[in-house]
Protein backbone atom coordinates (compact mmCIF):
# COMPACT_ATOMS: atom_id res chain seq x y z
CA UNK A 1 0.00 0.00 0.00
CA UNK A 2 2.83 2.55 1.04
CA UNK A 3 4.65 1.41 -2.74
CA UNK A 4 1.52 2.69 -4.26
CA UNK A 5 0.58 5.63 -1.97
CA UNK A 6 4.38 6.66 -2.80
CA UNK A 7 3.47 6.83 -6.99
CA UNK A 8 0.61 9.04 -6.24
CA UNK A 9 2.60 11.19 -3.56
CA UNK A 10 5.16 11.16 -6.52
CA UNK A 11 2.63 12.68 -9.19
CA UNK A 12 1.36 15.27 -6.76
CA UNK A 13 4.83 16.52 -6.24
CA UNK A 14 5.74 17.66 -9.50
CA UNK A 15 5.38 21.33 -10.08
CA UNK A 16 3.88 20.67 -14.01
CA UNK A 17 0.97 18.79 -11.80
CA UNK A 18 0.81 22.19 -9.45
CA UNK A 19 1.37 23.95 -12.46
CA UNK A 20 -1.66 22.39 -14.77
CA UNK A 21 -4.08 22.10 -11.69
CA UNK A 22 -4.05 25.61 -11.55
CA UNK A 23 -4.57 26.44 -15.13
CA UNK A 24 -7.04 23.73 -15.01
CA UNK A 25 -8.92 25.20 -12.47
CA UNK A 26 -8.77 28.73 -13.59
CA UNK A 27 -10.27 28.00 -16.55
CA UNK A 28 -13.28 26.49 -14.29
CA UNK A 29 -13.80 28.95 -12.52
CA UNK A 30 -16.76 30.91 -13.59
CA UNK A 31 -17.24 33.88 -10.82
CA UNK A 32 -14.48 36.58 -10.25
CA UNK A 33 -12.35 36.71 -13.23
CA UNK A 34 -9.48 38.36 -11.23
CA UNK A 35 -9.44 35.09 -9.24
CA UNK A 36 -9.19 32.88 -12.52
CA UNK A 37 -6.47 35.21 -14.17
CA UNK A 38 -4.62 34.96 -10.50
CA UNK A 39 -5.10 31.57 -10.52
CA UNK A 40 -3.37 31.14 -13.99
CA UNK A 41 -0.60 33.55 -13.40
CA UNK A 42 0.10 31.43 -10.49
CA UNK A 43 0.20 28.56 -12.45
CA UNK A 44 2.80 29.83 -15.13
CA UNK A 45 4.87 31.16 -12.48
CA UNK A 46 5.19 27.72 -10.93
CA UNK A 47 6.01 26.30 -14.17
CA UNK A 48 8.58 29.05 -14.76
CA UNK A 49 10.42 29.51 -11.61
CA UNK A 50 10.67 25.54 -11.12
CA UNK A 51 12.54 25.22 -15.06
CA UNK A 52 14.78 27.65 -13.71
CA UNK A 53 18.65 26.86 -13.44
CA UNK A 54 18.26 29.39 -10.15
CA UNK A 55 15.40 27.45 -8.64
CA UNK A 56 16.72 23.66 -9.49
CA UNK A 57 20.38 24.66 -8.08
CA UNK A 58 18.83 25.97 -4.71
CA UNK A 59 16.28 22.48 -4.47
CA UNK A 60 20.08 20.30 -5.24
CA UNK A 61 22.23 22.14 -2.82
CA UNK A 62 19.03 21.80 -0.30
CA UNK A 63 19.53 17.83 -1.04
CA UNK A 64 23.23 17.45 -1.55
CA UNK A 65 24.40 19.53 1.39
CA UNK A 66 23.76 16.90 4.18
CA UNK A 67 25.77 14.17 1.67
CA UNK A 68 29.34 13.17 2.99
CA UNK A 69 32.31 11.72 2.00
CA UNK A 70 33.44 9.68 5.23
CA UNK A 71 34.91 7.01 3.69
CA UNK A 72 39.10 6.11 4.93
CA UNK A 73 41.56 5.82 2.64
CA UNK A 74 43.62 3.11 2.70
CA UNK A 75 40.84 0.80 4.22
CA UNK A 76 39.88 -2.34 2.48
CA UNK A 77 36.39 -2.28 3.57
CA UNK A 78 34.22 -5.90 3.79
CA UNK A 79 32.07 -4.54 1.41
CA UNK A 80 31.21 -1.61 -0.62
CA UNK A 81 27.16 -1.19 -0.70
CA UNK A 82 25.71 -0.38 -3.95
CA UNK A 83 22.14 0.51 -3.87
CA UNK A 84 19.89 0.29 -6.79
CA UNK A 85 18.09 3.15 -8.63
CA UNK A 86 21.32 3.40 -11.54
CA UNK A 87 19.28 0.92 -14.00
CA UNK A 88 16.49 1.86 -16.00
CA UNK A 89 14.45 -1.49 -16.09
CA UNK A 90 11.70 -0.31 -18.78
CA UNK A 91 14.22 0.29 -21.24
CA UNK A 92 16.63 -2.50 -20.40
CA UNK A 93 13.64 -5.01 -21.08
CA UNK A 94 12.67 -3.05 -24.56
CA UNK A 95 16.20 -3.53 -25.68
CA UNK A 96 17.55 -6.57 -24.40
CA UNK A 97 20.63 -4.49 -22.73
CA UNK A 98 21.55 -2.91 -20.03
CA UNK A 99 20.61 0.60 -19.99
CA UNK A 100 21.43 2.75 -17.44
CA UNK A 101 19.97 6.33 -15.99
CA UNK A 102 21.52 9.11 -14.68
CA UNK A 103 22.36 7.57 -11.60
CA UNK A 104 24.35 5.28 -12.94
CA UNK A 105 27.73 6.39 -11.10
CA UNK A 106 26.80 4.36 -8.17
CA UNK A 107 27.22 0.82 -10.00
CA UNK A 108 30.73 2.28 -12.19
CA UNK A 109 32.47 3.30 -8.10
CA UNK A 110 31.18 0.24 -6.83
CA UNK A 111 33.64 -1.91 -9.52
CA UNK A 112 36.17 1.21 -9.02
CA UNK A 113 36.56 0.34 -5.50
CA UNK A 114 36.64 -3.61 -5.80
CA UNK A 115 39.04 -3.08 -8.67
CA UNK A 116 41.44 -0.89 -7.05
CA UNK A 117 41.42 -3.45 -3.86
CA UNK A 118 39.40 -0.62 -1.69
CA UNK A 119 36.68 -3.30 -0.64
CA UNK A 120 36.68 -7.08 -0.49
CA UNK A 121 33.12 -7.57 -1.81
CA UNK A 122 30.50 -4.97 -3.86
CA UNK A 123 27.07 -5.74 -2.71
CA UNK A 124 24.00 -4.71 -4.93
CA UNK A 125 20.90 -3.69 -3.28
CA UNK A 126 17.79 -3.38 -5.19
CA UNK A 127 15.07 -5.65 -6.83
CA UNK A 128 11.72 -4.48 -8.69
CA UNK A 129 8.42 -2.72 -8.42
CA UNK A 130 7.25 -4.70 -11.16
CA UNK A 131 5.17 -8.05 -9.52
CA UNK A 132 5.61 -10.20 -12.77
CA UNK A 133 7.85 -13.16 -12.57
CA UNK A 134 10.10 -11.96 -15.58
CA UNK A 135 10.30 -8.13 -14.66
CA UNK A 136 14.03 -6.98 -14.31
CA UNK A 137 15.48 -7.20 -11.19
CA UNK A 138 18.25 -4.76 -11.09
CA UNK A 139 20.64 -6.44 -8.72
CA UNK A 140 20.88 -9.46 -10.81
CA UNK A 141 21.55 -7.43 -13.91
CA UNK A 142 24.24 -5.46 -11.93
CA UNK A 143 25.52 -8.65 -11.15
CA UNK A 144 26.08 -10.06 -14.33
CA UNK A 145 27.50 -7.24 -15.74
CA UNK A 146 30.37 -6.61 -12.73
CA UNK A 147 31.30 -10.39 -13.83
CA UNK A 148 31.79 -9.29 -17.42
CA UNK A 149 33.98 -6.27 -16.23
CA UNK A 150 36.00 -9.18 -14.32
CA UNK A 151 34.98 -8.89 -11.28
CA UNK A 152 34.55 -12.71 -9.82
CA UNK A 153 31.23 -13.97 -9.01
CA UNK A 154 32.17 -14.32 -5.25
CA UNK A 155 32.91 -11.26 -4.56
CA UNK A 156 29.66 -9.86 -5.81
CA UNK A 157 26.69 -10.51 -3.30
CA UNK A 158 23.24 -9.56 -4.36
CA UNK A 159 20.07 -8.77 -2.62
CA UNK A 160 16.90 -8.37 -4.97
CA UNK A 161 13.95 -7.91 -2.98
CA UNK A 162 14.05 -4.69 -2.04
CA UNK A 163 11.81 -1.93 -3.60
CA UNK A 164 12.86 1.21 -1.81
CA UNK A 165 15.22 2.87 0.27
CA UNK A 166 13.78 1.21 3.63
CA UNK A 167 13.64 -1.91 2.13
CA UNK A 168 17.34 -1.60 0.87
CA UNK A 169 18.69 -1.05 4.49
CA UNK A 170 16.15 -3.99 5.65
CA UNK A 171 17.15 -6.58 3.75
CA UNK A 172 21.17 -5.14 3.75
CA UNK A 173 21.31 -5.60 7.53
CA UNK A 174 19.89 -9.45 7.37
CA UNK A 175 22.74 -10.46 4.99
CA UNK A 176 25.27 -8.20 6.65
CA UNK A 177 24.91 -9.95 10.03
CA UNK A 178 24.90 -12.75 7.96
CA UNK A 179 28.02 -12.33 6.58
CA UNK A 180 29.65 -11.23 9.67
CA UNK A 181 30.90 -7.98 7.56
CA UNK A 182 32.20 -4.94 10.07
CA UNK A 183 33.80 -1.88 7.62
CA UNK A 184 30.99 -1.13 5.07
CA UNK A 185 31.03 1.29 2.76
CA UNK A 186 27.54 3.21 1.58
CA UNK A 187 27.52 4.09 -1.92
CA UNK A 188 24.62 6.48 -3.24
CA UNK A 189 23.70 9.57 -5.35
CA UNK A 190 24.38 12.97 -3.27
CA UNK A 191 20.94 13.70 -2.76
CA UNK A 192 19.55 10.32 -1.69
CA UNK A 193 22.77 9.29 0.56
CA UNK A 194 21.08 11.28 3.96
CA UNK A 195 17.23 9.55 3.68
CA UNK A 196 19.96 6.36 2.87
CA UNK A 197 22.47 6.61 5.99
CA UNK A 198 19.31 7.68 8.34
CA UNK A 199 17.26 4.39 6.97
CA UNK A 200 20.64 2.17 7.38
CA UNK A 201 21.15 3.81 10.74
CA UNK A 202 17.66 2.92 12.04
CA UNK A 203 18.38 -1.00 11.49
CA UNK A 204 21.40 -0.26 13.29
CA UNK A 205 23.90 -0.23 10.20
CA UNK A 206 26.52 3.15 10.50
CA UNK A 207 28.49 2.19 7.26
CA UNK A 208 31.36 4.90 6.17
CA UNK A 209 29.36 7.12 2.87
CA UNK A 210 30.78 7.93 -0.48
CA UNK A 211 28.14 10.07 -2.41
CA UNK A 212 28.23 9.83 -5.96
CA UNK A 213 26.30 11.09 -8.95
CA UNK A 214 26.16 14.76 -7.27
CA UNK A 215 23.97 17.17 -9.41
CA UNK A 216 25.46 20.58 -7.78
CA UNK A 217 27.18 22.85 -11.00
CA UNK A 218 30.28 24.89 -10.66
CA UNK A 219 28.60 28.07 -11.48
CA UNK A 220 28.03 30.75 -9.14
CA UNK A 221 25.02 31.85 -7.47
CA UNK A 222 25.01 35.07 -9.17
CA UNK A 223 25.43 34.05 -13.00
CA UNK A 224 23.11 30.98 -12.82
CA UNK A 225 20.47 31.36 -15.19
CA UNK A 226 16.90 32.66 -15.09
CA UNK A 227 16.48 31.04 -18.65
CA UNK A 228 13.41 27.98 -18.68
CA UNK A 229 14.27 25.09 -19.57
CA UNK A 230 12.71 21.03 -19.54
CA UNK A 231 16.45 19.88 -17.49
CA UNK A 232 15.91 22.52 -14.38
CA UNK A 233 12.29 21.40 -14.53
CA UNK A 234 13.12 17.50 -14.47
CA UNK A 235 15.62 18.11 -11.89
CA UNK A 236 13.32 20.28 -9.56
CA UNK A 237 10.55 17.19 -9.73
CA UNK A 238 13.54 14.93 -8.87
CA UNK A 239 14.94 16.69 -6.03
CA UNK A 240 11.33 18.04 -4.55
CA UNK A 241 10.47 14.29 -4.41
CA UNK A 242 14.15 13.26 -2.50
CA UNK A 243 13.03 16.10 -0.16
CA UNK A 244 9.51 15.02 0.37
CA UNK A 245 10.39 11.12 1.03
CA UNK A 246 13.04 12.08 3.91
CA UNK A 247 9.96 14.06 5.36
CA UNK A 248 7.87 10.80 4.78
CA UNK A 249 10.56 8.76 6.12
CA UNK A 250 11.15 10.52 9.32
CA UNK A 251 7.25 11.27 10.27
CA UNK A 252 7.24 6.88 9.73
CA UNK A 253 10.35 6.65 12.33
CA UNK A 254 12.13 4.78 9.44
CA UNK A 255 15.34 7.06 9.56
CA UNK A 256 17.52 8.20 12.19
CA UNK A 257 19.81 11.39 12.46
Amino acid sequence: MFLILSKVLDLFLAPLTWALLLLLVSGLVRRGPRLSRGLAVAGLLVLYLFSTEAVSTLLTYAAESGAQDTSVPGVTYDAVIVLGGGLDPSATERSGRIEFNAASERVLKGFELVREGRASHVFISGGSLDPRPQAVVEADVLSRLLQEWGVPSERIVTEGRSRNTRENALESERIIRERGWKRLLLVTSAAHMPRAAGCFAAVGLRPDTLPVDARMPATRPGRLSWVPRASSLSQSTDVLRELAGRIVYRLRGWTTP
